[in-house]
């Protein structure tokens, strides 16, 4: 059976990097894939480290050609692929562990012929979150082509690395890297893809770190007429790009915009941002994990593993929309209705101090996804032992229509926790479970409860 992905790597003198690249595929979550390890005439250890890891694994297939260039290699790799999507990835970068799952579920639950992500740009011991689009929908390709145009010598936009391409539609079309030009040839194939996919899908979590390595033109010797006139060889096909997917008026309105290209492309900066924007030190970009934690035994350590699973299938979400956990736990105890409670009550629920909740409810409200309303007549008077002592007046707290959409990544999470905590298990077993963790759940209650109405009673 044919797998679902086909990974391509071209391999090129990448020793240094190669195995840190391999090892984030083989650590994938999601496991259907192939992994074409294409190796351009490498003359350091490259070409023993991919048939090392091909004897380890047998999704690994490995190509030993000479020296072509990055555009050949890709392409001859792309010839042997059998998976349903094609993704790319740079010998010296790395993925997330999620990133191939995450790409997958997008295009098949949007159902597109594109996926593209943001990414880590990583400057030495530095790393900065990189994207374009926010767009939180399947977007046409004329509706793709103008965020294009607002940018148009983004990385985001022109390499490969940072999308799922469909390959029946490489095929279909005979799409391949032009092996006579060395500079923007991904973005030349990604033009030609897009003129044909119809269903473009952005996928605002960060999956790849991008490690800033490249030369320039000049760095790669070649020389100034040389340059411009590929410069001005891209343009023209740029132009074209739009000329067809854009009717004729809308080119005219738009056609100043798309030649805001040839100004980005008049250095040799084109798609590299020069500046690391909003950096972090380079392990701090996601929730760290305490490996010690990990291997340890006993309930506090349980209790820790099991909240650390959680956030760390929560943290998509958190990314694309820039909440914090504390924040998203409140989505998941809202999200079957209003709820009517006081600040206290919610502050030791989620183990946080007042002052931090408040400051949850603030920026969830000023953001527009709930609304917190003071519940009037809720005063009740205590206990004779309380002296009559007026009890904190309640909250109702609500959710609007803006946070639907957190909700359903919220829901999306929950599922893959599930999934990835029972999984191996047979029907019988997962019964078995279910039904054990409700008297569990009925035998707590019975203690908490107890212990409440005995400290009432006093």
């Amino acid at each position: 059976m044919n797998p679902t992905v086909s990974i391509i790597i071209p391999v090129y003198n990448a020793e240094k990097y190669l195995r840190r690249c391999i090892e984030s595929i083989l650590n994938q979550e999601y496991a259907d894939f192939e992994l074409i390890l294409s190796d351009d005439g490498s003359t350091d250890g490259s070409g023993s480290i991919c048939d090392e890891y091909a004897a380890r694994d047998e999704r690994i297939r490995v190509i030993h050609k000479e020296n072509s260039g990055v555009s050949d290699t890709r392409n001859r790799a792309m010839r042997l692929a059998r998976g349903t999507y094609l993704q790319f990835v740079d010998s010296d970068d790395w993925l997330t562990p999620d990133a191939t799952r995450l790409l997958v579920r997008t295009a098949q639950e949007q159902d597109c012929d594109m996926v593209i992500s943001d990414f880590y740009r990583v400057v030495g011991e530095r790393v900065s979150h990189k994207g374009d689009i926010e767009e939180d929908r399947v977007m046409s390709r004329e509706e793709f082509a103008s965020c294009m145009m607002e940018n148009p010598a983004d990385f985001y936009y022109g390499v490969l690395w940072n999308k799922l391409y469909r390959r029946d539609l490489v095929e279909e079309h005979h799409l391949r890297m032009d092996v006579d030009i060395s500079w923007c040839e991904d973005f030349m194939f990604n033009l030609e893809y897009i003129r044909y996919a119809e269903r473009f899908y952005a996928l605002r979590t960060p999956i790849y770190y991008y490690v800033k390595r490249k030369g320039s033109l000049a760095a790669q010797g070649m020389n100034i007429s040389k340059t411009i006139k590929m410069k001005l060889m891209v343009f023209e096909y740029y132009n074209n790009f739009y000329k067809h997917v854009l009717d004729e008026e809308d080119y005219e309105k738009n056609r100043l915009q798309v030649y805001r290209f040839l100004i980005d492309a008049a250095s040799d900066g084109f798609l590299g941002p020069s500046i690391l924007t909003g950096a972090k030190k380079l392990g701090d970009e996601r929730s760290r994990v305490s490996q010690e934690a990990v291997r340890e035994d006993g309930i506090i350590m349980q209790a820790y593993r099991d909240r650390k699973l959680f956030e760390h299938y929560l943290e998509p979400a958190a990314l694309k929309h820039n909440l914090t956990f504390n924040e998203l736990r409140l989505f998941s105890y809202l999200a079957e209705g209003p709820r009517q409670t006081t600040r206290r009550q919610l502050a030791d629920l989620y183990n946080i101090t007042r002052a931090g909740l408040s400051v949850v409810l603030q920026r969830l409200a000023s953001r527009g996804f709930i609304k917190v309303e003071e519940v009037r007549g809720a005063r009740e008077k205590e206990k004779e032992k309380q002296k009559e002592k007026q009890k904190e007046r309640k909250i109702r707290i609500s959710l609007l229509p803006a946070a639907e959409t957190v909700l359903a990544d919220l829901e999306m999470a929950d599922v893959d926790y599930r999934r990835a905590r029972f999984q191996g298990f047979k029907e019988e077993e997962l019964q078995l479970y279910l039904e054990l963790e409700e008297r569990i759940q009925d035998n707590t209650r019975k203690i908490l409860q107890n212990g409440s109405l005995q400290r009432n009673s006093l």
